[in-house]
């Protein structure tokens, strides 16, 4: 078959729906331009002719053409881009920010801008002392091998295992890509330091009562270290997810804490007696001292008003000495005879002792 009968290089075929096979397409025709430059041979082994137009040049031509084609399909290929809901695009131009644009389809200038997508609405998260091994509702954790992230010394040179997680997103994304290297590595490294420093600063007791206000304190301290870095994130939450003794000191921690609670178990009981007592107490002192004060005043009024009687009985009998004595005398037999059981006449001839009259006669006297 001649050259004329053969399918040309750039005749009809089918068009290729992917990538591999645009260049499959283009090594063939590769192929058959540099194959077409030598001829066929036919039985007898004889070289044919080449036709007119298919030199040499006529097939790097050609090579030439499928080149400029492909970088034109890349050029126009490379200069759109698409970025997605909650990302971001950071374009250097010539190595150096230009420009930061929003979700959309934008250009760019191919082989001069440079493009780099950020996720800004994604919440990324450190863990330390602990690891997650499958999230959900009932995540498995795993705490083997980490503790030398967890053990921390308090202010009273004890010992405490301290498990936490560091969640943040990205606020600026040119610092995020350009001014910190590594930022993951820089947020665990400013979390540790701000943690054990918080935790270095207070006592034992206050670490495991207070991991709020240690969590809250912690969060802005690490927000702060992250904006003098320009590391470009912002910290969305620091918590405390276990607060524990060191294992090793776990059975002298429960000790203690058991004698602390006895402790406050003795002092509440001395607390409630003394409640109970005192206040007792004081009320029957004051009691003693409001009758003492009482009776004070009563014998001081009563023995002014005895002097006060005294007196005037003294200016009385001066007076009327004969009649003041009956008179008293009289007061004296009125509030004494009502008393007496029996009343005796002493004469002073006789020697014995004469019953003269009964005047209050005992109940057996009136039996018959």
């Amino acid at each position: 078959m001649g050259m004329h009968d053969q399918q040309p290089p750039w005749g009809q075929k089918k068009k290729p729906s992917s990538p591999e096979d645009i260049l499959a397409a283009i090594i063939q025709k590769l192929r058959d331009s540099f194959g077409g430059q030598n001829g066929g041979s036919n039985q007898d082994g004889d070289q044919k002719d080449q036709p007119s137009g298919q030199g040499p040049l006529a097939g790097i031509g050609k090579v030439f053409l499928i080149l400029g084609a492909v970088i034109l399909f890349q050029v126009v290929y490379t200069s759109f881009y698409t970025i997605e809901p909650g990302e971001v695009g950071v374009v250097l131009q010539f190595g150096k920010y230009n420009r930061t644009t929003s979700p959309g389809l934008h250009f760019k200038i191919p082989y001069l801008e440079e493009l780099n997508k950020v996720n800004v609405e994604a919440v990324r998260k450190e863990e330390f002392g602990f690891r997650t091994r499958s999230p959900g509702k009932q995540s498995v954790f795993d705490r083997k091998g980490f503790d030398m992230e967890a053990l921390m010394l308090t202010g009273d040179k004890n010992v405490i295992n301290v498990a936490w997680i560091v969640q943040y997103i990205i606020s600026d994304p040119v610092n995020f890509l350009y001014k910190v290297r590594n930022v993951p590595q820089a947020v665990r490294d400013a979390s540790e330091m701000v943690t054990r420093r918080i935790v270095g600063n207070m006592d034992f007791d206050y670490v495991l009562s207070n991991r709020e206000i240690l969590a809250g304190d912690a969060q802005r301290e690490l927000q702060k270290e992250l904006d003098n870095l320009e590391s470009g994130v912002k910290i969305v939450a620091l918590q405390m997810q276990d607060i524990n003794p060191s294992d090793k000191v776990k059975p002298a921690f429960n000790e203690v804490n058991e004698a602390d609670q006895d402790m406050k178990r003795l002092v509440n009981e001395a607390e409630e007696t003394y409640n109970r007592v005192i206040p007792k107490a004081r009320g029957s002192a004051k009691k003693i001292i409001e009758e003492a004060y009482g009776y004070a005043v009563e014998r001081v009024n009563q023995a002014e008003g005895e002097t006060a009687r005294f007196k005037s009985i003294v200016t009385e009998y001066l007076n009327f000495e004969e009649v003041t004595r009956r008179r008293m005398y009289l007061e004296a037999m009125q509030e004494v005879l009502p008393n007496v059981e029996r009343v005796y006449v002493m004469d002073k001839e006789q020697k014995n002792l004469l019953p003269f009259l009964n005047i209050n006669p005992s109940p057996t006297a009136l039996k018959p």
